[in-house]
């Protein structure tokens, strides 16, 4: 772009200004077009929202079902916005007006909670159930190196809700797998609505959140039917991932081809040492400085931008303890590390900031003593 000529009289607009007026300009045209294109868009959002919510434990299962397709883009943030954070209305005692399903819960709407409730069958038990089937599907001498990054995935689902770095073990390795989870999900929110269970949740359906709600004023008075519920969903999950994996011969973890399952040098995560070798080795798996152009995190993901997605090694970063790597573009990937994103985010800050760091080849790859075993025979 900096390489832009233009005619004598219109220079000033040329070289490196050229980007930023230009893109001014564009704005400006696509601000004038969206000015009628949006509203249309707005009105079927918000008729879908009111059918949804009119359609009661149907509409809360469709909602269940496209909230977990729509985690490996994560477009499911923008139907959660919608769910959780507009539809429905609430006033309390004092005439202050709330809007969402989190919002209306606890600002002590008793009717709320259809698009909550259903979710902590399915992360409390479910997906432990799924990780358990996991480990017993592979082979005895592998267990013991999947065991712990299963163990560790799955009492982060249990006690907090976040599944992202479970449910990324097997997306892409078992699309159907995922596909049963989100049919799943959405029967568990079909049910819950159905036997009139609210309840709510202010970060995810863990135990954590599921304790500090159960006495609320909106939290209806069946809420501890949704630990029965989540007895039933361990033991579906664990049956059905288990005979749908040895069925099809699924390459979930522990079952790759020995080729792929290299056992690497560890990097302990939990020291500041080991932090800064972990970051390193991840800005070596996206093609080091050269190719890394900007870092952002949030709870579970590496949010990155990189000059060529083609250059990460999805393999090298799965060494490492990623649970999968999303390429949302050409420039913009999404690294699934789990809780200790945000650290591993600053840590790679920092060492972009100290010098440039070269892309290595996936074999060199450290891996993570949080997410894996030292060898295939250690615990």
């Amino acid at each position: 772009m900096a390489g832009i000529k233009l005619p004598d009289f219109l220079s000033f607009f040329g070289g490196k200004r050229f980007v930023p007026i230009a893109t001014g300009f564009f704005c400006l045209v696509l601000a004038a077009i969206f000015g009628y294109v949006w509203p249309p868009v707005q009105n079927a959002i918000h008729a879908g929202g009111e059918w949804i919510v009119g359609a009661g434990a149907l509409g809360s299962g469709i909602f269940g079902f496209i909230n977990r397709l729509l985690i490996p883009t994560g477009l499911h943030q923008v139907l959660n916005t919608i769910a959780w954070f507009q539809i429905g209305e609430f006033t309390n005692a004092a005439g202050a007006v709330f809007h969402g399903d989190i919002n209306r819960f606890y600002a002590g709407d008793g009717t709320a909670g259809m698009f909550m409730s259903g979710f902590f069958p399915i992360m409390m038990f479910g997906l432990p159930g799924a990780a358990l089937a996991m480990y017993f599907a592979a082979p005895k001498e592998r267990r013991p190196m999947v065991g712990g990054m299963l163990l560790s995935v799955a009492v982060t689902a249990f006690l907090t809700g976040v599944t992202e770095p479970l449910e990324f073990l097997f997306m892409f390795l078992a699309p159907l797998l995922y596909l049963l989870h989100a049919i799943l999900t959405g029967v568990s929110l079909f049910i819950a609505t159905l036997l009139g269970i609210h309840a709510g949740f202010s970060f995810s359906a863990g135990a954590i959140d599921y304790v500090l709600m159960y006495s609320l004023p909106a939290a209806s008075k069946n809420v501890w039917m949704l630990v029965v519920m989540g007895l039933v969903f361990f033991v579906i999950y664990f049956v059905l991932f288990s005979v749908v994996i040895r069925m099809f011969n699924l390459k979930t973890p522990g079952r790759e081809d020995k080729d792929d399952n290299v056992v690497t040098e560890e990097a302990n995560s939990n020291t500041e040492e080991g932090l800064n070798q972990l970051a390193t080795s991840y800005i070596a798996a996206v093609g080091g400085t050269d190719n890394l152009k900007a870092i952002d995190a949030c709870i579970t993901r590496l949010r990155l931008t990189v000059g060529d997605s083609a250059k990460v090694s999805d393999a090298m970063c799965k060494r490492l303890g990623a649970s999968g790597v999303v390429k949302l573009n050409k420039q913009t990937i999404q690294v699934i590390v789990g809780a200790k994103a945000e650290s591993i985010g600053d840590a790679m800050k920092k060492v972009v900031a100290r010098g440039p760091v070269a892309a290595a080849a996936a074999e060199s790859a450290p891996r993570s003593s949080d997410r894996r075993g030292k060898t295939a025979g250690s615990g």
